[in-house]
């Protein structure tokens, strides 16, 4: 394993836009679980609620995942241990449907849009942008920030 790869203490892990098998979310799932293993998740925490998403579309438990990461797998190989494991098999649309609702998804209660903003304006070059509107546009800027803006 490629130690300082998976250092989540020396640079974050993948974009939740990245995609394996077409589903947002899951290689920065996979990279916090490799982080985890060695001990480098820094702030980075595997099966959060942005996770939960992935595991609870599949119908997968996050250990059962977690332990076939442990075990070395690629991320090709971890795509087909959870196709072949899911308890909710889905379709190429529904996936599709699944990572563009992600991709898309803000806050719409109060409560949502008011944290938004708290996250944002938390950093100096994020409360001068009027381009942070979805939770994955706040990921990446907080990514991007934690890490002296060097992503």
């Amino acid at each position: 394993m490629h130690h300082n790869l998976y250092d989540l203490t020396q640079h974050p892990p993948r974009s939740p836009r990245v995609r394996l098998g077409g589903l947002v979310i899951l290689p920065r799932m996979i990279d916090k679980a490799r982080a985890t293993q060695i001990g480098k998740n820094g702030d980075y925490n595997y099966a959060c609620s942005l996770d939960r998403n992935v595991l609870d579309f599949l119908g997968i438990e996050a250990d059962a995942l977690k332990s076939q990461i442990e075990n070395g797998l690629g991320d090709g190989e971890i795509l087909a241990w959870l196709m072949a494991n899911a308890k909710k098999p889905r379709l190429g649309q529904e996936i599709a449907a699944f990572s563009a609702f992600h991709e898309q998804r803000a806050p719409s209660a109060p409560a949502g849009r008011a944290k938004l903003t708290e996250y944002q304006s938390a950093t100096p070059a994020g409360a001068k942008r009027e381009d942070i509107v979805t939770w994955f546009d706040v990921l990446d800027l907080d990514d991007h920030q934690s890490f002296g803006g060097k992503v």
